[in-house]
């Protein structure tokens, strides 16, 4: 099959596309043949040497991916070639064909269409585990969400308001700040002209934020916590701001607040707190208003697989509002 190749560690140029094994389905797998993948921010650092896949895991970039089950492997139940689907991977995407455990696999939502359903599993795993099963966002909370143009914060703001949460998100231009109004954000801050802890603070009548999920990490992380209210919780998922900084434990305790480190891709494919239940609980709890249009992918634009470097350089420009989509052409 072919797939996304890197010639060692660098800039999008150390990307081609080739020739390379065929996936092999073991017990507990399937294959699914590609019809589409997405860019994530976890790709460029895998890219750039930063960020390898977790023992046992392709080498192949791409964390989630849609597309048509061609092989069904001993032990599976419940899918059968032919399925349209999409699914939660710990890496493969950029490729013809991957292999995936059966748990972390989706199917199609009516009314999204197969390839636009590649948009789909990392954002809102991510989103639903981090934000409501490990935060615990609840109706009538204020929740910040940061950088809310990319694929992450579209997601993020829709599950928010959608659970009767205040939203809160930055993002860095006029247009951008639109659109996540239009999401359902209710304070949008233009992270570039303002600061986000005196907007917050002046928004809540110095309250803070009860949830914060943050892509930014060291750079971000003392005024997160200045941010937080009482009994708050933050939670960090990226580090494109540096990965360390200091914490006042003076003022987390007066807050009673917590912070929480996260990373989905390292999680394993079963047990508590593994991708399999993750991926349950969305189907469960999400699912549904996807497939009512209350909850949809945001799509920014499609790229041929083979032009990836491309689409590497839009994701690293922040160019784009929602996803990136890579897509295999017939």
């Amino acid at each position: 099959m072919r797939a996304v190749t890197l010639d060692g560690s660098g800039g999008p140029e150390v990307m081609g596309w080739g020739e390379v094994p065929d996936p092999v389905c073991g017990p507990g797998e399937v294959v699914v043949d590609v019809v589409a993948t997405a860019v994530n921010r976890a790709d460029l650092l895998q890219r750039q040497g930063f960020y390898p896949p977790p023992p046992g895991a392709s080498d192949v970039l791409g964390l989630e991916c849609s597309g048509i089950v061609s092989e069904v492997g001993e032990g599976v139940t419940g899918w059968d070639v032919g399925d349209e689907v999409c699914a939660l991977l710990a890496g493969g995407g950029y490729a013809e064909r991957v292999a995936v455990p059966a748990g972390q696999l989706l199917p199609r939502p009516a009314g999204v269409e197969l390839a636009t359903a590649a948009a789909l599993p990392e954002v809102v795993c991510t989103v639903w585990s981090n934000v409501f099963m490990l935060a615990g966002l609840r109706r009538g909370e204020s929740f910040l969400v940061h950088g809310g143009s990319s694929g992450i914060g579209t997601m993020a703001i829709q599950l928010a308001a959608r659970a009767g949460a205040r939203v809160f998100t930055t993002a860095g231009s006029p247009a951008k700040l639109d659109f996540c109004r239009e999401l359902g954000a209710a304070v949008t801050i233009d992270y570039r002209e303002e600061d986000f802890v005196e907007r917050v603070r002046a928004e809540t009548g110095g309250a803070g934020v009860d949830v914060v999920l943050d892509i930014m990490g060291a750079a971000y992380l003392a005024r997160n916590v200045e941010a937080l209210a009482t009994g708050g919780r933050l939670v960090c998922i990226g580090m494109q701001g540096g990965t360390k900084a200091e914490l006042d434990l003076g003022l987390l305790m007066r807050k009673r607040a917590a912070v929480h480190a996260t990373t989905l891709r390292s999680r394993p494919a079963t047990g508590p707190g593994g991708k399999a239940e993750i991926v349950a609980a969305v189907r469960h709890d999400v699912w549904p208003d996807v497939e009512r249009g209350v909850v949809r992918p945001i799509v920014d634009r499609r790229l041929p697989m083979s032009r990836a470097a491309e689409a590497h350089e839009v994701v690293a420009s922040s160019a784009h509002i929602g996803k990136v989509l890579l897509v295999n052409e017939p």
